[in-house]
């Protein structure tokens, strides 16, 4: 289902052949939310953009989840005021792959939506991505790590510290696979499944491992085009280097969760091209499928206790994309 302006729609699927392809519709919507729109205009003055219709199609239960490229912000909060958080959850968190030496991702969370957290919001976190890697990957009991300067317990601030012992609790009981504190590093090396951050780190976090990886690709481009020996070395070496490209493209790791909402709604960088949004339709595919959404909610409701979180206020403070 391709949401927004119909008349624009419709010349891009004739540009690319596709007008009449018979699992495509299109739904009109008379606004678009810009990468520069303030939150309050994309959640009082544009009710009619394709942001807000394609989530109230979620909403609706006509669509089973949401993939959109648009405002990070402003998505994180049209999707908070339109479905709600999941009973249990007092904020949502983005939810990100990045990849490892292991040859296989890291589930980090949060990646921007929430600057500001206290340890609940990190229990909580971990709890939701617990549930997501059980889902996706078939592990039980993934590993949790929270991210912190040092892996000794007496290192980091209070934040940190009390998650720490929210999260051991949890893990002496066997409800969470609790490894213990990670550092930056430990994401790249794979050492758990999951490391969890407040949104103002793991945004910092997402942004410089991205730029690394691109800045690689550059310069190791740059050496081997630098003269003809190193060029004759590319050609020898092309099989490693086109492996390594692959492991390291940020495009294969595109596609983000919003969890903690009471439907499934998925973030592609703006400017990916047709390869990178290709993944992040097959992460919010995946996540219907295995029926992510009842999983998240159900292991909330066990491992959570009930005291009453703020549910549905206002949208929390969001990093912009």
């Amino acid at each position: 289902m391709l949401v927004g302006p119909e008349e624009l729609i419709r010349a891009e699927l004739a540009r690319h052949r596709a007008a009449d392809h018979p699992r495509l519709s299109i739904i009109n919507a008379t606004e678009v939310v810009t990468m520069d729109d303030p939150l309050e205009v994309a959640l009082r003055r544009k009710k009619d953009s394709s942001m807000r219709v394609a989530i109230n199609l979620v909403k609706d239960g006509a669509a089973q989840a949401c993939v959109s490229a648009g405002n990070t912000g402003a998505l994180m909060a049209v999707s908070r005021y339109v479905l709600k958080t999941i009973p249990g959850v007092d904020r949502p968190a983005i939810c990100t792959l990045i990849p490892n030496q292991k040859d296989a991702p890291t589930y980090m969370l949060d990646l921007g939506a929430n600057v500001d957290c206290e340890p609940q919001h990190l229990h909580q976190f971990a709890l939701m991505g617990s549930a997501l890697v059980s889902a996706l990957d078939e592990k039980p009991m993934p590993t949790v790590g929270l991210l912190n300067i040092g892996e000794e317990d007496i290192k980091g601030n209070e934040v940190v510290k009390q998650t720490a012992a929210l999260l051991r609790a949890d893990h002496e009981r066997g409800l969470l696979n609790f490894y213990g504190n990670v550092e930056g590093n430990d994401i790249f090396k794979g050492t758990t499944d999951i490391v969890v951050c407040d949104g103002f780190v793991g945004n910092v976090v997402l942004k410089a491992s991205e730029g690394l990886g691109r800045f690689v690709k550059s310069a190791l481009t740059a050496e081997f085009k630098s003269n003809p020996l190193n060029m004759l070395g590319a050609i020898i070496a092309r099989g490693a280097i086109k492996s390594f490209s692959r492991r390291m493209n940020p495009s294969r790791y595109n596609g983000a969760s919003l969890l903690g909402l009471r439907g499934l709604v998925f973030k592609s960088h703006g400017g990916e091209d047709a390869y990178g949004f290709e993944w992040a339709i097959k992460r919010a595919y995946e996540a219907a499928k295995h029926d992510l959404l009842a999983r998240i909610t159900t292991a909330i409701a066990e491992l959570m206790p009930q005291e009453g979180g703020v549910q549905a206020a206002a949208a929390p403070n969001a990093v912009q994309n």
